[in-house]
């Protein structure tokens, strides 16, 4: 073990330590459906596409809906992640903002317009499947 002379060059040397240590321990942080979203409260909701983002670990669609009274919520949609998409054909370049979808999914908990996604359909006719959790019940209808 290194000496060192002086206290005060011991502490910088058992931080790194200490962060060496615990950068090795594996980080979970990805959650389950059951944790955020809502099994008992499906939607379908229908709207215009203002901004997709494609990240990981889950991807967001954002669409303006128009409520019954005339008024406008953008709501955020989870998606699963890119490659996942991209493997079921979906792709960012598939909902630019402006485009027409009809999204199928669950409430989020919080009871904001969030949810999470089954699947998406655009004016086309194209369907998507867009969730992947393993904890989703079956697609609402």
């Amino acid at each position: 073990m290194p000496h060192f002379p002086h206290r005060a060059c011991r502490l910088p040397a058992l931080a790194l330590v200490a962060l060496l240590a615990g950068s090795s321990l594996p980080v979970h942080a990805h959650h389950a459906f059951a944790a955020e979203f809502d099994a008992d409260q499906p939607l379908e909701l229908k709207g215009t596409v203002t901004k997709a983002k494609w990240v990981n670990p889950h991807s967001w669609l954002y669409f303006d809906v128009k409520n019954p009274d005339g008024t406008v919520t953008n709501w955020g949609v989870e998606f699963g992640a890119p490659f996942t998409l991209a493997q079921k054909g979906l792709t960012k370049a598939e909902l630019p903002p402006g485009t027409e979808v009809r999204v199928k999914g669950y409430k989020a908990k919080n009871g904001g317009p969030f949810g999470y996604s089954v699947s998406v359909a655009l004016a086309d006719g194209r369907s998507f499947q867009t969730g992947g959790a393993q904890d989703v019940p079956t697609a609402p209808r």
